[in-house]
């Protein structure tokens, strides 16, 4: 997952991508939002090209469907963008991605259950692991709830998602 290495004369040079997939239930509430908010403190601090960064969910229910409405609204009032359309976990994702984010306890379960070799469970973190202000424990599911889920579930979403640009790029000054 290091962004950067040591190269000739002790400077810092840029490695491979970083891969991260964010994953909730469905793919079209949380996981998306994590995937705009991370493209786009990315691409604002000069990184987008040392990321790749999808979003799945654990059910394929709402598979080719675009975000929820709700969270696409929200997620406009901040500025971000939602164009991804849901897919499902696949085996294969745990070979690509470097970090596989899932938003609550059930998700780390069922991508547990998921990974296709013991080995690839290390890739597995929950997103609020990189909360640096905001103390939840998982990122609840605003889907049946109103706007003041979707409106809770972005800004920790936005947390967490600072405290992962600060723990990548935190292996620069190391």
């Amino acid at each position: 997952m290091a962004v950067w290495k040591q190269g000739k004369q002790g400077k810092q040079e840029k490695m491979d991508k970083v891969k991260i997939l964010f994953v909730c239930m469905g793919n079209i509430c949380r996981s998306p939002a994590a995937e705009a908010v991370m493209k786009k403190m990315a691409a604002e601090a000069g990184y987008a090209d040392r990321f790749f960064i999808d979003s799945a969910g654990t059910l394929d229910y709402h598979e080719g469907e675009p975000a929820d409405s709700r969270m696409k609204l929200c997620a406009s009032l901040r500025g971000y963008r939602l164009t991804s359309l849901s897919r499902p976990v696949k085996a294969d994702d745990f070979y690509t991605f470097d970090l596989i984010i899932g938003m609550d306890d059930t998700n780390i379960h069922d991508l547990r259950k998921r990974a296709p070799e013991p080995r690839l469970l290390d890739r597995i973190h929950q997103m609020t692991e990189y909360a640096q202000g905001l103390s939840y424990s998982h990122v609840p599911d605003p889907y049946c709830g109103g706007a003041e889920g979707f409106t809770l579930a972005l800004d920790i979403i936005e947390d967490a998602c600072r405290g992962l640009m600060d723990a990548i790029f935190s292996s620069r000054d190391n």
